[in-house]
């Protein structure tokens, strides 16, 4: 392939010294996406890669892939507040899920589709709360990439509009008082309020109470101390305690308060966990008698479950429940104290080697009782049960050929049953799911998940390795359409489970974040190595793929690695890691990669930054980098920036593209925009290893069918 020629990019002379560092910045100016020059740079981008993309071959063949192993219906547990079920669910030919209400009798009846409101398909369902009585619901709409995200609460039965919007509520959390006539909320200051350009948090708790003005809505929690603080809110069964969760980003630690409800507008809170002190997380729930239950990696690493009361939480006063199993890290937990049963459980989710394991405990002392049968060796997520009492749970189950599927378990009968209607599926080919073990450079051994296809086959295959390695995030071997779809044309798709994710619990979560985050580097190189040594793929044909994070991950590695790799895709990734608390959210996220403004901090920043790494005249594999057009979370200029200093700097004449999206978001879009961005991406990595989905395409597997359910429509 002929070398490109790319858009012309200035390349200005800006070189700060920090701390001593002389820090080169040539694109700098590609920042200000107002600016005439950025957007024109933008729009030549775009055309190179319409341009390039035309060559693609078997683009459509992949288009048709990725439609046939996309799964439908509902894929997450329902919400049950007495004899109503709210859940949601998107159908084939849908752009956005929709809001279902469904009673006793089993009847179905729409509450919110996205389409009344927007029928452009770019307004979605953001979140839902249904009051304790099922009687009202909140409802968060967002329009992709703007920061909007008013809360409008509905009457159930009619389903009118009874109060809102409540404004500026991005990313809230939301507790309903009994009765349903308010609730609990955050918000985000005014912007009239702040700083020309400050993206800071800026969050308050405040209250709301149903026909109010938002105006009047009283600030309960949060003030200017904590500009960064996100903040969670659970109240207790009787409707009597209120206990706020604190914390600066996705940091490893938070505090809890407390408060009795004796005037809900005027809450006295008491601080019970201390997290500065306690260097760990604490998650809160009221139990029936308004004591505590904690789940924390406080001294345990991979979590445990405590219980406490409710104003003396601190560590020594915790008694342990569930204590920690060091092999299994804890995922969730759920309390059943419905009046059908003779005593109060506990329902706990475990994952065990990347494969879930759920057991029932006894609620007073944690004693084992049972272990819960599940479909399969797969992932169970979402632990969900009535409100304020039950003695059922819901959760979602799905592996590698499974999309996610509804469960549901009673504990009076003793019973798992999959949940009536709300059924997902997807024709997905037959896939062979396993993990392995590789070592390290420094001989650590890290998990690897392989999926094949499920046949036999010698010498190597165009293999996809994926990885994320930041903010204590666990892989495991979910259902991925991608995946799917790759594997059924006769690839290899691979997920290596690095340092800095949570597959090990939090040390190893510590192990690859900080000043140890080029080991989550090192280890996904290590990986790349290990499958071409075993015979498993070949340089040639190993493509990497990583989002967000883990797009950061990915660069930095082929960065640190170009000859090990044929294509990379980076998906609204993190590349400027000097400034990346400048863009979007990143000012929130210094404790899992650290500040430029602290020095030693600075060195850490440059060895990963994938930015301030690019080498000019090196065979950079190809890369293609993709993200909105306007993204609110990481914020665009890591792709812009990063896409220009290796269109620059590569000697070789495999391409550096980016693709860009208008009228999307970092993490979600309408599904036609998601399947699109799906098949471009599989057909740029198939372009450069030499996977055909026509040649090597295998049969598909209705796994529907298989369980004697209708196929979706």
């Amino acid at each position: 392939m002929a070398r490109l020629f790319y858009p012309a990019a200035w390349r200005s002379d800006v070189v700060e010294d920090l701390f001593g560092f002389r820090v080169s910045d040539p694109y700098r100016w590609l920042e200000d996406g107002d600016d005439a020059r950025v957007r024109d740079w933008g729009a030549a981008q775009d055309r190179l890669f319409l341009a390039h993309r035309e060559q693609w071959r078997e683009k459509e063949s992949w288009a048709s892939s990725v439609d046939q192993v996309s799964s439908f219906g509902v894929s997450e547990p329902p919400m049950v507040r007495g004899s109503l079920m709210f859940l949601a669910e998107q159908l084939r030919g849908d752009e956005q899920r929709r809001l279902l209400v469904v009673d006793a009798e089993g009847d179905r009846r729409v509450l919110v589709d996205p389409v009344d409101v927007d029928p452009s398909g770019h307004t979605g369902i953001y979140a839902w709360w249904p009051s304790r009585e099922g009687e009202r619901v909140a409802v968060q709409m967002e329009v992709a990439e703007q920061p909007g995200s008013d809360i409008t609460v509905l009457d159930v039965r009619t389903g009118e509009v009874v109060d809102g919007p409540l404004p500026r509520a991005r990313n809230t959390s939301l507790a309903w008082l009994p009765g349903g006539a308010a609730f609990y909320y955050v918000s985000r200051v005014p912007d009239e309020e702040l700083a020309p350009g400050d993206m800071r948090l800026h969050r308050r708790v405040r209250l709301h109470r149903i026909g109010a003005p938002w105006q009047a809505d009283t600030v309960v929690f949060g003030g200017e101390d904590a500009p960064d603080h996100y903040y969670g809110l659970t109240v207790g069964a009787d409707g009597r305690h209120l206990a706020v969760t604190a914390v600066v980003g996705p940091a490893a630690r938070n505090d809890v308060y407390v408060a009795e409800l004796v005037d809900p507008e005027a809450p006295r809170f008491v601080k019970v966990v201390d997290g500065a002190a306690v260097g760990a997380r604490v998650l809160p729930r009221f139990l029936a008698d308004g004591t505590l239950l904690l789940v924390t990696d406080h001294q345990a690493p991979c979590g445990r479950v405590c219980v406490a009361d409710r104003y003396d939480a601190g560590p020594a006063a915790w008694r342990t429940l569930v204590a920690e199993d060091p092999a299994a890290p804890l995922d969730e937990c759920v309390v059943l104290d419905g009046p059908a049963l003779a005593r109060p459980v506990l329902l706990v989710a475990r994952a065990r080697h990347g494969t879930s394991a759920l057991t029932l405990h006894d609620l007073a002392d944690g004693r084992p009782l049972t272990a819960l049968p599940l479909p399969g060796a797969g992932v169970v997520s979402s632990l969900r049960t009535s409100v304020p009492h039950g003695h059922q749970a819901w959760f979602s189950y799905c592996d590698a050929t499974t999309p996610p599927t509804i469960y549901r378990y009673d504990a009076v009968l003793g019973t798992t049953e999959q949940e009536a209607g709300a059924a997902t599926a997807g024709h997905t080919p037959e896939i062979r799911s396993r993990a392995v073990r590789y070592r390290a450079g420094d001989g650590t051994e890290i998990t690897l998940f392989l999926f094949t296809p499920d046949e036999d086959h010698q010498g190597p295959r165009p293999t996809l390795l994926y990885g994320y390695g930041s903010f204590g995030m666990p892989m495991r071997p979910w259902f991925f359409p991608l995946a799917a779809a790759w594997v059924g044309a006769g690839g290899t798709y691979a997920v290596a489970c690095v340092r800095g994710g949570g597959e090990e619990g939090q040390r190893w979560h510590d192990a690859g974040r900080g000043p140890h985050k080029h080991r989550a580097i090192s280890d996904f190189n290590d990986a790349a190595a290990w499958l071409i040594e075993t015979g498993a793929t070949t340089r040639d044909q190993l493509a990497i793929y990583g989002q967000s994070a883990g797009g950061l991950l990915v660069t930095a590695a082929a960065v640190r690695r170009p000859d090990l790799y044929a294509a990379v895709v980076a998906e609204g990734p993190l590349c400027d890691m000097v400034r990346y608390e400048r863009f979007g959210l990143g000012c929130t996220w210094t404790d899992e990669f650290g500040s430029a403004s602290q020095p030693e901090q600075l060195q850490w920043l440059l060895s990963c930054s994938p930015y301030h790494n690019v080498t000019p005249g090196t065979l950079y594999p190809a890369f293609l980098f993709t993200g909105a057009v306007t993204d609110l979370q990481t914020g665009e200029a890591h792709v812009t920036k990063m896409c220009a200093a290796l269109q620059h700097a590569t000697a070789g004449d495999r391409p550096i593209l980016m693709r860009r999206e208008p009228d999307t978001a970092h993490a979600a879009s309408p599904a036609s925009k998601e399947r699109a961005l799906t098949a471009d991406i599989l057909a740029f990595a198939a372009e450069h290893t030499g996977l055909s989905p026509k040649t090597t395409a295998m049969p598909l597997r209705d796994p529907a069918a298989e369980r004697g359910l209708p196929a979706a429509p």
